[in-house]
């Protein structure tokens, strides 16, 4: 089932930076609601913050705000399926006026704060989301975020910035897809370094955005992550398609392989990200290892060719 919540386009002022962005999510979760269940956000990348190109100010000065959100509903109801409540976040705002990594990770921790308050049966979700209250455990909460979003949701759960999270909530996992890595300063990994909750990787061969540079998150934990952390490399798989409002022949879709003339098609890619995610969040949300064979690779996605990897964890100490 597919609900939603919209608290406007000024709803949110962020307490360090000043950015001022929307508190708008699409939310997909199974019909029938029973006991609590695992929540996952989602949190898209840097796009056009409104459908009119020409748009210069956030709110839109021109066109509406762009449903980059709406672009893992696939993934989204998959999960559902699964027995998840998936909330994707828009992040126009951020999108049109900031390039603070920070500025979206504390975004998904206001978006959390709201659902904390709806688990306990109140808050300013209780309206929108009447099914759900007292229905959401959030000691078993798990973020994606894809591209920018990618190095959001990693500075969302790092050891540096985890005392951030609102209490009350915990972090069991977290998938960075096609994401962004660079250090800055150069050298200095602290704002993304995640070593006490379990990651996962996606990156793409033919991504022309921003490459397989998120395998270097799996390469900065060796020999300091106490959780385990997972890689997967779709051969032909590029950046945009993983958002099918990216993809064309929606409205300001891109292709952005580099391997035009064997690039994976939508579906496959999708669907491949779809059967790693639910094998990851049930492991590690769910404590269900049925999937556990696609993390390792002993399992072969469908439809793709790929290249898994795993960090095993050191001793906590």
């Amino acid at each position: 089932m597919t609900e939603g919540y919209d608290l406007g386009d000024t709803a949110f002022t962020d307490p360090a930076t000043g950015t001022v962005s929307e508190i708008r999510a699409v939310v997909h979760r199974p019909s029938r609601v029973r006991g609590k269940l695992p929540l996952i956000v989602i949190s898209h990348g840097s796009w056009w913050a409104c459908t009119d190109t020409d748009a210069e100010a956030w709110p839109c000065d021109r066109g509406e705000p762009f449903p980059s959100h709406r672009g893992y509903d696939y993934l989204g109801r998959a999960l559902a399926a699964h027995g998840y409540v998936v909330v994707s976040l828009s992040a126009d705002g951020i999108n049109m006026t900031s390039f603070d990594y920070g500025d979206r990770a504390r975004l998904i921790n206001e978006h959390l704060r709201l659902w904390r308050e709806l688990a306990s049966g109140r808050g300013a979700l209780a309206r929108d989301l009447p099914a759900l209250r007292g229905h959401v455990d959030m000691r078993r909460v798990g973020t994606v975020g894809h591209s920018r979003g990618g190095k959001g949701v990693m500075w969302q759960a790092s050891d540096k910035h985890r005392n951030d999270v609102p209490d009350g909530v915990r972090m069991g996992a977290v998938l960075a897809l096609a994401p962004v890595k660079f250090d800055d300063p150069e050298g200095d990994n602290s704002d993304t370094l995640v070593t006490r909750t379990p990651v996962a990787v996606v990156t793409s061969g033919c991504d022309g955005a921003v490459h397989e540079g998120g395998q270097e998150y799996l390469d900065d934990v060796v020999g300091r992550t106490t959780r385990p952390a997972y890689s997967v490399s779709l051969r032909d798989g590029n950046h945009n398609y993983f958002n099918t409002r990216w993809t064309p022949p929606a409205p300001l879709g891109e292709d952005d392989s580099t391997c035009p003339d064997r690039e994976l098609a939508p579906a496959p890619q999708q669907n491949a990200l779809t059967a790693y995610a639910t094998a990851f969040f049930d492991k590690h949300l769910r404590n269900d290892a049925a999937g556990e064979a696609v993390l390792t690779g002993e399992r072969p996605l469908p439809d793709v060719v790929s290249t898994t990897r795993v960090v095993e964890p050191v001793p906590a100490g």
